[in-house]
């Protein structure tokens, strides 16, 4: 498979070589399994090249990486570009729509013509978005941006709960070293078996969800609305929560509030709600030695088996780990 790796001024340098490094160890992994006549016949090999504008690209840290013509990237397989080392909301959308990264968003364009698959991941999922080649397709970001985006571009299916989805041939990731998911999800499209081989020797674990490390105020603030319901919430998470009783104290219309929600974090105010309960009681899991019954009704639930699913689903884990025992 020929992959051309994207690098141009300002790339963000751990996303460049999570990338770059996870592809070197399927290669070298899958070599040396076959010289030990380790059984790996789905094993193919990445033929991966670095391509720029310039023959040397300034990374976001200062550093130098010799690049190919960008040209080069006509000849392969998939085009990945990294993401853009800037995590300030504004300053990130005034580079992705400026004349800096126009030459970026010409090539990911042009090899989308072209027909060629396409991924990115964390503020890179900005870079294709303002293409338009996500237009009307699923697609994720780093959690805590994925209100900015969804607002930027409300064609796109916006996903902040997973890790990765490929949608029409375009792969997105995840927040900053979502990057190691995704070049480990390009190795197990092609050998499952030796992207667990990479997982297991670089210790890379299983997360398809980002949810786990969501932070609801965190995404509440993006809207005065959802800021003023959040805190409406967590002063009442111990009882009965009325979504039109929640409206009317805020002082919008229960559709007003419906929408905002939905518009901000992608999900409905209820659902919402149980992302601040399960927030609140991981938290109270994590620090104290609270029965679940008891925390529990501290966070509005009557049955501890509600709350043991819900945590299940949300997180990904059992009460027993996430207690940490």
């Amino acid at each position: 498979m020929r992959i051309a790796v994207l690098v141009y001024d300002g790339v963000f340098d751990s996303g460049l070589s999570a990338v770059l490094d996870v592809l070197d160890a399927a290669n070298a992994m899958g070599e040396e399994a076959a010289s030990m006549g380790v059984d790996l016949p789905d094993a193919p090999r990445w033929d991966v090249t670095t391509v720029g504008f310039q023959p040397h690209v300034r990374t976001g840290a200062g550093h130098l990486v010799t690049a190919s013509p960008v040209a080069d990237a006509d000849a392969a397989d998939l085009l990945i570009v990294p993401a853009l080392a800037e995590r300030r909301p504004s300053a990130l959308l005034d580079q992705v729509a400026g004349e800096r990264t126009r030459p970026v968003r010409e090539a990911i364009a042009r090899q989308r013509d072209r027909g060629t698959a396409v991924a990115s991941a964390c503020t890179g999922t900005f870079l294709l978005a303002a293409t338009g080649i996500l237009d009307g397709l699923e697609a994720t970001t780093t959690w805590w941006l994925a209100p900015i985006l969804r607002a930027r571009h409300p064609k796109i299916r916006v996903d902040q709960d997973r890790m990765l989805i490929t949608s029409d041939r375009v792969t997105t990731a995840g927040a900053a070293f979502g990057h190691v998911d995704l070049a480990l999800a390009i190795v197990r499209d092609l050998s499952p078996m030796l992207a667990d081989l990479v997982a297991r020797y670089l210790v890379i674990d299983d997360r398809p969800s980002q949810s786990a490390y969501i932070i609801p105020s965190a995404l509440a603030q993006n809207d005065p609305v959802v800021a003023a319901f959040e805190r409406w919430v967590r002063e009442r998470l111990t009882g009965p929560i009325s979504i039109p009783d929640a409206a009317d104290a805020i002082g919008v219309s229960n559709r007003t509030l419906q929408r905002s929600v939905q518009r901000t974090v992608g999900t409905s105010p209820i659902r919402f709600v149980q992302d601040l309960r399960v927030e609140q009681a991981t938290h109270l899991l994590r620090t104290t030695e609270l029965s679940l019954e008891t925390i529990a009704r501290r966070v509005g639930y009557e049955h501890p088996n509600t709350l043991r699913v819900l945590l299940r689903e949300r997180t990904g884990q059992t009460t027993t780990t996430l207690r940490g025992v």
